[in-house]
Protein backbone atom coordinates (compact mmCIF):
# COMPACT_ATOMS: atom_id res chain seq x y z
CA UNK A 1 0.00 0.00 0.00
CA UNK A 2 1.16 3.46 -0.66
CA UNK A 3 0.33 7.02 0.95
CA UNK A 4 -0.60 9.67 -1.45
CA UNK A 5 -0.27 13.67 -0.67
CA UNK A 6 -1.21 16.36 -3.06
CA UNK A 7 -1.05 20.09 -2.34
CA UNK A 8 -4.58 21.72 -3.27
CA UNK A 9 -3.07 24.97 -3.23
CA UNK A 10 -6.37 26.85 -4.11
CA UNK A 11 -7.99 25.69 -1.10
CA UNK A 12 -5.15 25.55 1.46
CA UNK A 13 -5.52 21.95 2.16
CA UNK A 14 -3.12 18.75 1.54
CA UNK A 15 -5.32 15.76 -0.01
CA UNK A 16 -4.59 12.03 1.10
CA UNK A 17 -5.33 8.93 0.03
CA UNK A 18 -3.91 5.39 0.35
CA UNK A 19 -3.65 3.41 -2.82
CA UNK A 20 -3.10 0.07 -3.36
CA UNK A 21 0.12 -0.87 -4.97
CA UNK A 22 -1.15 -4.02 -7.10
CA UNK A 23 -4.14 -2.51 -8.38
CA UNK A 24 -3.80 1.26 -8.41
CA UNK A 25 -7.41 1.84 -6.17
CA UNK A 26 -7.28 5.20 -4.27
CA UNK A 27 -9.28 5.71 -1.51
CA UNK A 28 -9.72 9.43 0.23
CA UNK A 29 -8.10 10.21 3.46
CA UNK A 30 -8.42 12.31 5.80
CA UNK A 31 -7.00 15.96 4.40
CA UNK A 32 -4.81 18.34 6.33
CA UNK A 33 -5.37 21.57 6.24
CA UNK A 34 -2.25 24.43 5.62
CA UNK A 35 -2.72 28.10 4.99
CA UNK A 36 -0.53 30.29 2.60
CA UNK A 37 -1.43 28.01 -0.38
CA UNK A 38 0.91 25.03 0.13
CA UNK A 39 2.23 23.80 -3.00
CA UNK A 40 5.64 22.34 -3.61
CA UNK A 41 7.16 19.69 -1.29
CA UNK A 42 10.04 17.20 -0.83
CA UNK A 43 10.99 14.39 1.41
CA UNK A 44 14.09 13.56 2.57
CA UNK A 45 15.36 9.73 1.05
CA UNK A 46 14.40 7.70 3.93
CA UNK A 47 10.96 8.87 4.17
CA UNK A 48 10.64 10.25 7.60
CA UNK A 49 9.98 13.84 6.93
CA UNK A 50 8.09 16.18 4.40
CA UNK A 51 8.43 19.47 3.58
CA UNK A 52 5.81 21.99 2.25
CA UNK A 53 6.54 25.21 0.54
CA UNK A 54 3.33 27.85 1.10
CA UNK A 55 3.66 30.58 -1.71
CA UNK A 56 1.26 33.27 -0.24
CA UNK A 57 2.58 33.36 3.48
CA UNK A 58 6.27 32.58 2.50
CA UNK A 59 6.84 29.75 5.01
CA UNK A 60 8.30 26.07 4.47
CA UNK A 61 6.65 23.70 6.94
CA UNK A 62 8.44 20.27 8.13
CA UNK A 63 6.47 17.35 9.23
CA UNK A 64 7.15 13.88 10.23
CA UNK A 65 5.83 10.94 8.58
CA UNK A 66 3.78 8.11 10.28
CA UNK A 67 4.66 5.72 8.21
CA UNK A 68 2.10 3.44 8.96
CA UNK A 69 -0.78 5.73 9.31
CA UNK A 70 -0.02 8.02 6.49
CA UNK A 71 -0.66 10.90 9.28
CA UNK A 72 1.77 13.95 9.14
CA UNK A 73 3.08 15.78 12.58
CA UNK A 74 4.45 19.33 12.09
CA UNK A 75 7.57 19.92 13.83
CA UNK A 76 8.33 23.24 12.67
CA UNK A 77 7.77 26.16 10.34
CA UNK A 78 9.96 28.94 9.26
CA UNK A 79 10.02 31.62 6.81
CA UNK A 80 11.70 31.90 3.55
CA UNK A 81 12.12 35.32 2.22
CA UNK A 82 11.51 34.47 -1.33
CA UNK A 83 8.75 31.84 -2.79
CA UNK A 84 10.42 28.54 -3.67
CA UNK A 85 8.76 26.98 -6.94
CA UNK A 86 10.74 23.71 -6.07
CA UNK A 87 11.90 22.03 -2.96
CA UNK A 88 14.28 19.00 -2.39
CA UNK A 89 16.75 17.75 -0.24
CA UNK A 90 20.26 16.49 -0.47
CA UNK A 91 21.27 12.96 -0.66
CA UNK A 92 21.94 12.32 2.86
CA UNK A 93 18.82 14.78 3.81
CA UNK A 94 20.62 17.01 6.01
CA UNK A 95 20.18 19.72 4.05
CA UNK A 96 17.03 21.50 2.03
CA UNK A 97 17.16 23.10 -1.30
CA UNK A 98 14.89 25.71 -3.15
CA UNK A 99 14.63 27.26 -6.08
CA UNK A 100 12.88 30.95 -6.39
CA UNK A 101 10.80 31.38 -9.92
CA UNK A 102 9.71 34.98 -8.95
CA UNK A 103 12.93 36.31 -7.10
CA UNK A 104 15.88 34.18 -9.16
CA UNK A 105 17.34 32.99 -5.64
CA UNK A 106 18.83 29.46 -4.75
CA UNK A 107 19.00 28.60 -1.37
CA UNK A 108 20.29 26.03 0.99
CA UNK A 109 18.82 25.71 4.77
CA UNK A 110 20.15 23.17 7.28
CA UNK A 111 17.37 20.30 8.28
CA UNK A 112 18.30 20.13 12.29
CA UNK A 113 18.36 16.43 14.00
CA UNK A 114 14.68 16.35 14.70
CA UNK A 115 13.78 16.57 11.11
CA UNK A 116 12.89 20.02 10.89
CA UNK A 117 14.06 22.94 8.67
CA UNK A 118 16.38 25.76 10.25
CA UNK A 119 15.50 29.38 9.54
CA UNK A 120 19.01 31.10 8.66
CA UNK A 121 19.82 30.05 4.81
CA UNK A 122 23.67 28.54 4.47
CA UNK A 123 23.33 29.75 0.93
CA UNK A 124 21.09 32.66 -0.83
CA UNK A 125 22.55 33.02 -4.30
CA UNK A 126 21.08 34.83 -6.57
CA UNK A 127 21.30 33.11 -10.24
CA UNK A 128 18.62 34.61 -12.30
CA UNK A 129 14.70 35.01 -12.29
CA UNK A 130 12.61 32.27 -13.52
CA UNK A 131 14.80 29.43 -11.19
CA UNK A 132 12.33 26.08 -11.79
CA UNK A 133 13.96 23.67 -9.92
CA UNK A 134 16.85 22.27 -8.35
CA UNK A 135 17.97 18.76 -7.50
CA UNK A 136 21.41 17.12 -6.29
CA UNK A 137 23.14 14.55 -8.36
CA UNK A 138 22.99 10.27 -7.60
CA UNK A 139 26.63 11.22 -6.10
CA UNK A 140 25.80 14.17 -4.21
CA UNK A 141 28.38 16.25 -5.33
CA UNK A 142 26.82 18.53 -7.70
CA UNK A 143 23.62 20.39 -7.95
CA UNK A 144 22.22 22.03 -11.09
CA UNK A 145 19.17 24.54 -11.45
CA UNK A 146 17.64 25.26 -14.38
CA UNK A 147 15.68 28.57 -15.74
CA UNK A 148 13.21 28.70 -17.96
CA UNK A 149 13.49 31.35 -21.25
CA UNK A 150 11.47 34.52 -20.53
CA UNK A 151 12.37 38.35 -21.51
CA UNK A 152 14.24 38.18 -17.98
CA UNK A 153 15.40 34.68 -17.70
CA UNK A 154 18.47 33.37 -18.82
CA UNK A 155 17.50 30.00 -20.80
CA UNK A 156 20.19 28.10 -18.57
CA UNK A 157 21.28 25.44 -16.52
CA UNK A 158 23.38 26.44 -13.60
CA UNK A 159 25.75 24.18 -12.28
CA UNK A 160 27.44 24.01 -8.72
CA UNK A 161 29.92 21.93 -6.74
CA UNK A 162 28.00 20.47 -3.09
CA UNK A 163 29.57 20.13 -0.50
CA UNK A 164 27.71 17.90 1.73
CA UNK A 165 29.59 17.86 4.61
CA UNK A 166 28.86 21.88 4.96
CA UNK A 167 25.65 22.45 2.41
CA UNK A 168 27.71 24.93 0.46
CA UNK A 169 27.61 25.40 -3.36
CA UNK A 170 30.72 26.59 -5.33
CA UNK A 171 29.80 27.35 -9.27
CA UNK A 172 31.26 24.73 -11.21
CA UNK A 173 33.57 25.39 -14.13
CA UNK A 174 31.72 26.22 -16.55
CA UNK A 175 29.01 27.43 -14.42
CA UNK A 176 26.33 27.28 -16.37
CA UNK A 177 24.61 25.28 -19.68
CA UNK A 178 23.04 26.65 -22.16
CA UNK A 179 20.54 24.77 -24.16
CA UNK A 180 21.73 24.92 -27.94
CA UNK A 181 18.19 26.41 -29.09
CA UNK A 182 15.91 29.00 -26.11
CA UNK A 183 13.90 25.72 -25.08
CA UNK A 184 13.57 26.73 -21.61
CA UNK A 185 14.97 23.84 -19.25
CA UNK A 186 12.31 23.85 -15.84
CA UNK A 187 12.80 20.43 -14.40
CA UNK A 188 14.88 17.43 -14.74
CA UNK A 189 15.77 13.50 -13.86
CA UNK A 190 18.88 11.21 -13.64
CA UNK A 191 18.83 8.10 -15.22
CA UNK A 192 19.11 5.25 -12.58
CA UNK A 193 22.21 3.55 -14.08
CA UNK A 194 23.30 5.56 -16.64
CA UNK A 195 25.25 9.34 -16.49
CA UNK A 196 22.12 10.74 -18.47
CA UNK A 197 20.08 14.00 -17.25
CA UNK A 198 16.83 14.13 -19.09
CA UNK A 199 15.53 17.95 -19.10
CA UNK A 200 11.51 19.17 -19.63
CA UNK A 201 11.48 22.28 -21.80
CA UNK A 202 8.74 24.25 -20.41
CA UNK A 203 8.80 26.91 -23.95
CA UNK A 204 10.33 24.40 -26.02
CA UNK A 205 7.68 21.61 -25.89
CA UNK A 206 10.42 19.33 -25.97
CA UNK A 207 13.14 16.44 -23.46
CA UNK A 208 16.50 17.39 -23.44
CA UNK A 209 19.17 14.79 -22.83
CA UNK A 210 22.86 15.62 -20.83
CA UNK A 211 25.37 13.46 -20.66
CA UNK A 212 26.77 14.01 -17.21
CA UNK A 213 30.63 14.21 -16.45
CA UNK A 214 30.60 11.89 -13.50
CA UNK A 215 34.10 13.64 -12.23
CA UNK A 216 33.81 17.30 -13.16
CA UNK A 217 29.68 17.34 -12.70
CA UNK A 218 28.91 19.05 -15.69
CA UNK A 219 26.63 18.56 -18.65
CA UNK A 220 26.77 18.29 -22.58
CA UNK A 221 23.62 18.53 -24.64
CA UNK A 222 23.09 14.67 -26.69
CA UNK A 223 19.74 15.93 -28.23
CA UNK A 224 16.12 16.70 -27.80
CA UNK A 225 13.02 15.56 -28.60
CA UNK A 226 9.79 16.90 -28.89
CA UNK A 227 6.71 16.08 -26.78
CA UNK A 228 3.86 17.32 -28.94
CA UNK A 229 2.85 15.29 -32.11
CA UNK A 230 4.15 15.79 -35.38
CA UNK A 231 2.24 18.92 -37.23
CA UNK A 232 0.78 20.10 -33.86
CA UNK A 233 1.18 23.98 -33.89
CA UNK A 234 -1.31 24.99 -31.01
CA UNK A 235 0.25 26.87 -27.82
CA UNK A 236 1.35 24.19 -25.33
CA UNK A 237 4.02 24.29 -22.37
CA UNK A 238 6.23 21.45 -20.95
CA UNK A 239 5.84 20.51 -17.27
CA UNK A 240 7.35 18.12 -14.83
CA UNK A 241 9.28 14.95 -16.15
CA UNK A 242 9.51 11.62 -14.40
CA UNK A 243 11.08 8.31 -15.42
CA UNK A 244 10.09 4.71 -14.08
CA UNK A 245 12.78 3.55 -11.59
CA UNK A 246 13.77 0.66 -13.95
CA UNK A 247 15.04 3.79 -16.40
CA UNK A 248 13.17 2.09 -19.58
CA UNK A 249 10.14 4.15 -19.44
CA UNK A 250 9.85 8.49 -19.34
CA UNK A 251 6.86 10.78 -19.28
CA UNK A 252 6.34 14.59 -19.63
CA UNK A 253 3.28 16.43 -19.72
CA UNK A 254 2.09 18.72 -21.95
CA UNK A 255 0.16 21.90 -20.84
CA UNK A 256 -1.72 22.85 -23.44
CA UNK A 257 -2.16 19.77 -25.65
CA UNK A 258 -3.26 18.72 -22.45
CA UNK A 259 -1.76 15.11 -22.85
CA UNK A 260 1.13 13.39 -21.46
CA UNK A 261 4.32 12.78 -23.97
CA UNK A 262 4.93 8.84 -23.68
CA UNK A 263 8.65 7.77 -24.27
CA UNK A 264 11.07 4.26 -24.49
CA UNK A 265 14.59 4.87 -23.36
CA UNK A 266 16.80 2.95 -25.42
CA UNK A 267 18.98 0.59 -23.05
CA UNK A 268 21.97 1.07 -24.73
CA UNK A 269 22.53 5.00 -25.08
CA UNK A 270 19.69 6.41 -23.31
CA UNK A 271 18.10 7.90 -26.47
CA UNK A 272 14.35 8.51 -26.45
CA UNK A 273 12.26 7.02 -28.63
CA UNK A 274 8.31 8.26 -28.76
CA UNK A 275 5.86 6.07 -27.98
CA UNK A 276 2.74 7.97 -28.36
CA UNK A 277 0.80 10.61 -25.91
CA UNK A 278 -1.71 9.89 -23.41
CA UNK A 279 -4.71 12.32 -22.99
CA UNK A 280 -5.02 14.06 -19.47
CA UNK A 281 -6.56 16.57 -17.44
CA UNK A 282 -6.96 19.88 -18.18
CA UNK A 283 -3.22 21.62 -17.75
CA UNK A 284 -1.75 18.61 -16.36
CA UNK A 285 1.11 20.50 -13.80
CA UNK A 286 1.55 17.86 -11.12
CA UNK A 287 2.16 14.22 -11.46
CA UNK A 288 4.01 11.31 -10.32
CA UNK A 289 5.27 7.29 -10.70
CA UNK A 290 4.67 4.85 -7.70
CA UNK A 291 7.59 3.46 -6.76
CA UNK A 292 7.08 0.03 -8.31
CA UNK A 293 6.61 1.90 -11.68
CA UNK A 294 3.35 0.40 -12.21
CA UNK A 295 0.98 3.67 -12.17
CA UNK A 296 1.28 7.12 -12.83
CA UNK A 297 -1.32 10.17 -11.18
CA UNK A 298 -1.54 12.97 -13.15
CA UNK A 299 -3.68 16.27 -11.63
CA UNK A 300 -5.37 18.84 -14.15
CA UNK A 301 -3.95 22.58 -12.27
CA UNK A 302 -7.28 24.00 -13.96
CA UNK A 303 -9.71 20.91 -14.06
CA UNK A 304 -9.22 20.10 -10.53
CA UNK A 305 -8.85 16.28 -11.15
CA UNK A 306 -6.72 13.46 -10.68
CA UNK A 307 -6.04 11.04 -13.27
CA UNK A 308 -4.97 7.47 -12.35
CA UNK A 309 -3.20 5.37 -15.36
CA UNK A 310 -1.50 1.97 -15.61
CA UNK A 311 1.58 1.99 -17.12
CA UNK A 312 1.84 -1.06 -19.61
CA UNK A 313 4.98 -2.68 -18.33
CA UNK A 314 5.98 -4.54 -21.70
CA UNK A 315 4.95 -1.47 -23.95
CA UNK A 316 5.13 1.92 -21.58
CA UNK A 317 1.82 2.90 -23.27
CA UNK A 318 -0.67 4.61 -20.52
CA UNK A 319 -4.02 3.20 -20.19
CA UNK A 320 -6.64 5.46 -17.80
CA UNK A 321 -8.28 3.48 -15.06
CA UNK A 322 -9.88 6.02 -12.92
CA UNK A 323 -10.79 9.32 -12.54
CA UNK A 324 -10.91 11.84 -8.86
CA UNK A 325 -12.10 14.79 -7.64
CA UNK A 326 -9.14 17.19 -6.12
CA UNK A 327 -10.24 20.76 -5.90
CA UNK A 328 -8.94 23.86 -6.70
CA UNK A 329 -5.24 24.29 -8.61
CA UNK A 330 -3.81 20.63 -7.34
CA UNK A 331 0.40 21.61 -7.61
CA UNK A 332 2.36 18.48 -6.36
CA UNK A 333 1.78 14.82 -6.06
CA UNK A 334 4.01 12.32 -3.81
CA UNK A 335 3.79 8.97 -2.93
CA UNK A 336 5.28 6.54 -0.10
CA UNK A 337 5.15 3.44 0.62
CA UNK A 338 3.54 2.07 3.46
CA UNK A 339 5.01 -0.13 6.59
Amino acid sequence: MYHVYISVSGEDRIARFTMDSETGRLKPGKDITLSGRPAYAAVDPKQRFMYVARKDSLQVTSYAIDTKSGDLKEIGTVPIAADPAYLSTDKTGRFLFSASYFNGITAVHKIGDDGAVLETPIEWLATGMRAHCIESDPTNRFVFVPHIFREDAPNTIFQFKFDAATGALTPNNPDRRDPPRPDGPRHFCFHPNKPIVYFSNEQGCSVGAYALDPVAGTLSHIRTVSTLPEGWSGESKCSQIRMTPDGRFLYAPNRGHDSIAEFAVDPDDGALHPLGHAPAEKIPRAFQIDPAGRYLLSAGHESGRLGLYRIDQETGRLERRSTHPLGKLPMWITILPAD
